[in-house]
């Protein structure tokens, strides 16, 4: 891969920084309004992990310095950007990747029952439409901040939100986008309790602005991270080997065995803001971006999946060099 992070922002409870993402837990911690980050207009009728993606991605897009302003009032009809937010670069050289395997779940699960109860679609409102197809987050980012870029949205188990991250530098390498904005976004709700078995699972968005060097640099953009090798195998110490080295530290996937990497600085972050599936990969590359602000070296590694998934993958990320290091991380 050849592509920078130049800014991250955060919709995750307890977690007001990237730094926070491997220092602090998610205990006690009230969930994020959406309301109060972006304003409630053109909410209502969006699921809550469309809400929670706006929020990181906002974040992350003034961040990086792609936009400017506080984007509260949603533009309609797939018009310009929202009110109050203005683009700094041309809305069809930002690209939207999204990862999720259980964003619009609810909605499915709600609409099946509402069809099976009255043998028809009698009861159900047209607002749902949009929300049943599960490409909706990524294509409302879109039309939200008025990115015109290429969209696409990645639903593929563990590894998705990594996968996002390979594809969003694929978008790069081949000159589709200048600047990609890759969210990685899941939602606790009864119903994904119910198919995980997991009481408390992520409830939380993670954004990253992903672009080439060349166009970091053009922009003087603050770089936070690079963005090494990708692999995806079939096991993880398969996946670990095919990375090469030894890493200063590592964000390890759930209950990773100890006799991988042993000795190397280990980061679990489903044990600390619980299982976050195709949330996963985009939280730890923000995460490694937060190791990097605290003064902690690289390589890091980021890995999503196990030996009981059907694949692993990994991305290697390595430290900003200090000369363009700068501050693109979105806070909460």
């Amino acid at each position: 891969m050849s592509a920078v992070a130049t800014g991250v922002g955060l919709a995750v409870p307890g977690a007001r920084s990237a730094t926070d993402l491997t220092t602090r837990t998610s205990g006690g911690a009230a969930p994020v309004d959406p309301a109060e980050r972006i304003g409630k207009k053109g909410l209502r009728h969006l699921d809550q992990a469309t809400r929670l993606a706006l929020c990181a991605a906002r974040d992350a897009l003034n961040a990086a310095g792609l936009m400017t302003g506080d984007a509260r009032l949603t533009a309609t009809g797939g018009g310009p950007p929202a009110v109050g937010a203005e683009l700094q670069v041309p809305a069809e050289s930002v690209a939207v990747v999204v990862s999720s395997n259980f964003g619009n779940l609810d909605s499915v699960c709600e609409v099946a029952t509402t069809i099976a109860a009255d043998g028809g679609t009698r009861l159900l409102s047209p607002v749902y439409a949009p929300r049943l197809s599960s490409n909706v987050t990524a294509s409302e980012i879109a039309i939200r901040f008025g990115l015109r870029g290429p969209n696409l949205m990645v639903c593929n188990g563990p590894t998705s939100g990594l996968d996002a991250v390979y594809w969003a530098s694929v978008l790069l390498s081949g000159g589709r986008a200048r600047h990609v904005l890759v969210v990685g976004v899941e939602p606790a709700n009864d119903v994904v309790r119910r198919l995980t078995g997991h009481d408390r699972p992520l409830d939380g968005a993670a954004a990253l602005v992903l672009e080439s060097p060349a166009a970091a640099a053009e922009r003087d953009a603050p770089v936070l991270a690079e963005l090494g090798g990708y692999v995806r195998t079939g096991g993880l110490a398969g996946c670990v080997s095919a990375l090469g080295g030894i890493p200063r530290a590592w964000l390890a996937p759930r209950r990773a065995p100890a006799d991988v990497l042993p000795g190397v600085l280990r980061h679990d972050l489903e044990h600390r803001w619980g299982p976050a599936s195709g949330a996963l990969g985009v939280l730890q590359c923000a995460a490694a971006v937060g190791h990097f602000a605290a003064g902690g070296g690289g390589p890091v590694y980021a890995v999503a999946g196990t030996d009981g998934d059907d694949a692993v993958a990994g991305l290697v990320l390595t430290a900003p060099d200090s000369r363009t290091a700068g501050n693109g991380v979105g806070n909460a």
